[in-house]
C-alpha cells in the first residue's frame, strides 16, 4: 500500500510518498497565497511523477503551518511529531533535530525509538527563520537562495545587536549606507538568527548526532554560522526540506 504526506509552509509546500516503508518520491512546490490549491497542487504534481492516481493512494496525513488547509488528509499531525519521525526514518541514530522554517523554528530531541522526548520552539517572533533571513535578503538586494554563497566569503562578520526583525532590517540599512562589505553583512545576519536558533537547542539540552531539517538548511552560510554557535557539526540531508512530509507519509503507513 501507499501513503502520502504532505507538509504546508508558510514559503513551501511539501509531499511525499511512502510504499512498503520505502521512499518512492517526493516534491516541493511555493505555496503561494492560497495553502489550499499549494496542498492540492504539490500531491497532484507528486502523484504525476510517480505515474500513480489518487485511488492508490492508502491514507494521506497532512502537517505544517497550513496543514488545516488540505482538506483530502486523513488526519492532521503538527510539525514537530512529523520532523521527529521524518529525522529517524531517513537516519535512526538521529537524537536531535533543529528545524529552521520560513514562519518558526523549533529543536526537537528524540529517544532511540524516534519519539519525541522534548521540543523548544520560537512562533512568537521572526529572528532566527526564514522570515527573518528574507526580509534581510530584500534589504540587500541579494537572491534568498544566494545568501549561504555571500556569507562564505565574508573576512569580518558584523554584529547585528537588535533581536528584533524590523530593527535588525534598520541595523542592515545603516551597514549598506556606510558601504561595509555585503558579505561581512550577511555573515553577521546569520550569526545573529544562528544565535536565537542555538537559544532553543540549548534550552533542550539538546545531543548530537543533530539533524538540520527545513528549507534554510540549504543555506550554507546559516549552517555553518550554527555550527560555530553549537560547537559540532550538523548532518544536513538532501532531503531536508522534505523532512515533514516523509515524517507525515510514515506516520500515514501506521494509521
Amino acid at each position: 500500500m501507499i501513503y502520502a504526506g504532505i507538509d504546508i509552509g508558510s514559503i513551501t509546500a511539501k509531499a511525499a510518498l511512502i510504499k512498503d516503508n520505502q521512499l518512492l518520491g517526493t516534491h516541493v512546490i511555493a505555496t503561494g497565497y492560497d495553502p489550499i490549491n499549494a496542498g492540492i497542487k504539490v500531491f497532484d504534481a507528486l502523484l504525476k511523477k510517480c505515474k500513480l492516481s489518487k485511488n492508490q493512494i492508502s491514507a494521506i496525513i497532512s502537517t505544517g503551518y497550513g496543514r488545516a488547509s488540505v482538506s483530502f488528509a486523513d488526519k492532521t499531525l503538527t510539525e514537530i511529531i512529523c520532523h521527529g519521525t521524518g529525522a529517524h526514518f531517513i537516519n535512526p541514530e538521529i537524537r536531535g533535530i533543529i528545524d529552521v522554517g520560513g514562519q518558526d523554528s523549533k529543536a526537537i530531541f528524540l529517544n532511540k525509538s524516534g519519539q519525541v522526548e522534548n521540543f523548544a520552539m520560537n512562533d512568537k517572533c521572526a529572528a532566527g527563520t526564514g522570515r527573518f533571513l528574507e526580509v534581510m535578503a530584500k534589504a540587500l538586494e541579494v537572491d534568498l537562495e544566494q545568501l549561504g554563497d555571500f556569507s562564505l566569503k565574508a573576512d569580518k562578520p558584523l554584529k547585528i545587536s537588535s533581536i528584533c526583525t524590523v530593527f535588525a532590517e534598520s541595523e542592515v540599512i545603516s551597514m549598506i549606507a556606510g558601504q561595509e562589505k555585503r558579505e561581512n553583512i550577511i555573515a553577521g545576519i546569520h550569526e545573529s538568527a544562528a544565535a536565537r536558533v542555538a537559544i532553543l537547542a540549548n534550552k533542550i539540552k539538546i545531543k548530537e548526532p543533530v539533524m538540520m531539517t527545513g528549507g534554510v538548511a540549504k543555506n550554507k552560510g546559516m549552517v555553518k554560522a550554527l555550527e560555530k554557535r553549537l560547537g559540532f557539526n550538523l548532518i544536513v540531508g538532501g532531503l531536508a526540506q522534505e523532512n515533514g512530509a516523509i515524517g507525515a507519509a510514515v506516520l500515514a503507513s501506521r494509521l
